[in-house]
């Protein structure tokens, strides 16, 4: 539902959707149970790889620029409720590595899913004729016709949109865990290990609050990016209409949108399927990561 919203634009062969239900209910009519899969395998596949990179990356460069910066004196370091700006730097930081380095992973996967999610709502004169069989055949597809590196080509693009939701979802993440704790009355002494024995309720509320406002704020980036990767599997065609709209990047590609499509409404289109999506997702992966975490490092301890 997200990738149909914001691939909406006069290149699309149906009327604009009017919300994520919207988009679902006519998803699925028309296509089946199948269209609101496509890509899973890709996802599956790939994310699972991604994602563990992702966490321990985030961990690892926590620890390290911690340890980097532990000389920095903040006068509101053992202020009650405070946030100081080590602490900003820290997991800001942190977050943004993280993404750098788990993009490697997350890119490819994220471009076949999104190129399978949207290809039947696509102007077969402006983009080809254009059906992926599955995953691996998108995969096959998108490397024979754009070379394998060609993947690739939206890695900047990708970062500029995941890079920024996983510094601002850290930030607010740990943030909202030390008002938890706060509440709960854990040292930070404590604080490492002692995350996973915050009720498991607050657990889920600081990830998916973090999700929530992450996923907002970047909805923009996130489209356009999905719009950058679009625009490159119809410029790798024989029969792409060279007088089409090209973005030139992602800067020009949110100018666009705000000139042509309302303004800053347009520009966060799809932005509540996002909100929808990251939600449960982040909700559900960092409560189960906490407690596994706090599980094997008593177990080996």
């Amino acid at each position: 539902a997200k990738a149909r919203l914001q691939a909406s634009t006069k290149y699309c062969t149906d009327a604009p959707f009017r919300g994520p239900i919207d988009a679902i209910t006519q998803t699925y009519r028309k296509e089946g149970i199948r269209a609101l899969y496509a890509g899973f395998a890709a996802v599956t596949v790939g994310g699972t790889p991604g994602t563990v990179i992702y966490l321990t990356g985030y961990a690892f460069f926590r620890d390290t620029i911690t340890s980097l910066l532990s000389n920095w004196n903040d006068d509101n370091n053992n202020t009650p409720g405070s946030y100081n700006a080590k602490e900003f730097i820290v997991h800001f930081s942190s977050g943004m590595l993280a993404e750098t380095v788990s993009c490697i992973i997350y890119v490819p996967v994220d471009v076949i899913k999104e190129r399978m999610q949207i290809q039947q709502r696509l102007d077969v004169k402006t983009f080809g004729n254009t059906h992926y069989r599955g995953s691996w055949d998108a995969l096959c597809s998108i490397a024979k016709t754009e070379g394998f590196r060609g993947i690739y080509k939206g890695y900047l693009a990708t970062l500029a949109s995941f890079g920024p939701f996983s510094a601002l979802y850290f930030m607010f993440y740990e943030r909202f865990k030390d008002l938890a704790r706060e509440h709960h009355q854990i040292t930070l002494t404590q604080k490492r290990m002692e995350d996973a024995n915050l009720p498991f309720l607050q657990l889920v509320s600081c990830s998916a609050g973090a999700g929530a406002l992450a996923s907002w704020l970047t909805s923009p980036l996130d489209m356009a990016k999905l719009r950058l990767q679009v625009q490159r599997g119809r410029i790798s065609r024989p029969a792409t209409d060279i007088q089409t709209i090209q973005y030139t990047g992602m800067i020009d590609c949110l100018h666009s949108m705000y000139i042509n499509e309302g303004g800053v409404r347009g520009l966060f289109r799809g932005a509540g399927a996002r909100v929808l999506h990251v939600v449960p997702a982040t909700a559900i992966t960092m409560s189960c990561y906490e407690k596994c975490r706090s599980y094997y490092a008593k177990s080996l301890a």
